[in-house]
């Protein structure tokens, strides 16, 4: 692979937009004023200043429906471990987030793959699967969806809140990128839409603070929160309650929302770039324009193998991942490219390397 290679493999944004500044001055004041918190164990539930921050701030519920993860990966191998059972069935999204389909892959669930549209899962489908047999859980990604960069309706939304309620299963709403938005538009969450208790939400601050900080949460009805707060004790007594006490002297600050801001700015630009080179380099590409996140998924030709243009493409200096890696089946033919690490002056060149690579397989299958 060549010393200057250009990744759009890795979702998380390059150090240049990560704010270390406001970062070092949050840790100063949780470590002047939140000191002896921060230092100590915790609780399953996490901070609860976040906690409640995180609940009235976000999404206007009890501060006891709220607990704080390492991280939302956290929060979801803890949810899959302790409510998906062996051979349960488990809607996921195709294509979805790959490391989902590991967790949920482990545990021994039967996964049922349901496509996406523009506009988010298909509910048709959905409904299919429904009649085949019960479903435990449903794991969705409702704003600007990694790998495929769309965005769940709000009337889809309501649907399966009510599909859930009719059907007696559980919506995990894993929805990290929600802030991440360069229009400034938000959906209202399933949690907010749900009163029969079937929507457990999860969200992260690696996306509006930064990777390292690795802190997230569950939002969700107050029992089945307390049962996971309590395995989370269990498991590992606390989790970091001083990467917790920081993120909470930006909440409180406004130094988050700045932040939001800032990133949200970077990222649409590098949006941007993405959509145009591609149109100059491979306009056949087929994909959705995101409206938020760090994703776009590229539907090509049925004749690229994108395994194979993989291993092309690092020859000329270019990385990113091969649909198969999202799909439960299929996805040769597709790809996904993260602009949040790529500078907006570098994604061009990055997209011309790629339809070089491209070329150069084409012209293989042919000789």
């Amino acid at each position: 692979m060549a010393s200057d290679t250009i990744s759009f493999a890795r979702g998380a944004p390059s150090s240049d937009i990560l704010p270390a500044e406001a970062v070092r001055e949050a840790a100063a004041r949780a470590l002047a004023d939140d000191w002896e918190r921060a230092l100590s164990y915790g609780t399953g539930i996490g901070h609860p200043g976040l906690c409640e921050w995180i609940a009235t701030e976000l999404h206007g519920i009890d501060p006891g429906q709220v607990m704080v993860t390492n991280g939302s990966m956290e929060a979801a191998a803890l949810l899959f471990r302790y409510m998906v059972e062996p051979g349960d069935r488990v809607i996921v999204e195709q294509p979805s987030y790959d490391r989902t389909l590991l967790l949920l892959g482990r545990t021994g669930a039967e996964l049922v793959g349901v496509p996406l549209e523009s506009d988010g899962i298909d509910v048709g489908a959905a409904r299919a699967a429904l009649a085949e047999g019960p479903v435990k859980l449903a794991h969705i990604i409702p704003h600007f969806h990694n790998p495929a960069g769309c965005t769940l309706s709000v009337e889809k939304r309501r649907e399966l809140v009510e599909l859930a309620a009719e059907h007696d299963f559980q919506i995990f709403e894993d929805d990290p990128y929600r802030l991440v938005s360069f229009s400034g538009f938000t959906a209202p969450t399933m949690l907010s839409m749900d009163d029969a208790d079937r929507v457990i939400h999860a969200s992260s601050f690696s996306k509006t603070v930064s990777p390292g900080v690795r802190v997230g949460y569950l939002a969700g009805p107050a029992e089945p929160i307390a049962t996971l707060a309590k395995r989370g004790s269990e498991h590992y007594i606390s989790p970091n309650m001083l990467a917790e006490a920081v993120v909470l002297e930006l909440c409180r600050s406004g130094a988050l929302k700045r932040n939001i801001e800032f990133v949200n700015d970077a990222l649409r630009r590098r949006r941007d770039a993405l959509v145009a080179a591609l149109g100059t380099h491979i306009p056949e590409a087929r994909f959705v324009v995101p409206d938020g996140g760090y994703f776009l998924w590229l539907e090509l030709a049925g004749d690229v193998d994108t395994p194979t243009l993989r291993a092309a493409a690092a020859e000329q200096g270019v990385a990113f991942v091969a649909g198969p890696d999202f799909m439960l089946a299929g996805g040769e033919s597709s790809l996904r490219l993260s602009f949040a690490g790529v500078p907006a002056e570098r994604v061009d060149e990055g997209v011309a390397r790629l339809a070089r690579a491209l070329a150069s397989v084409r012209a293989a299958r042919a000789a």
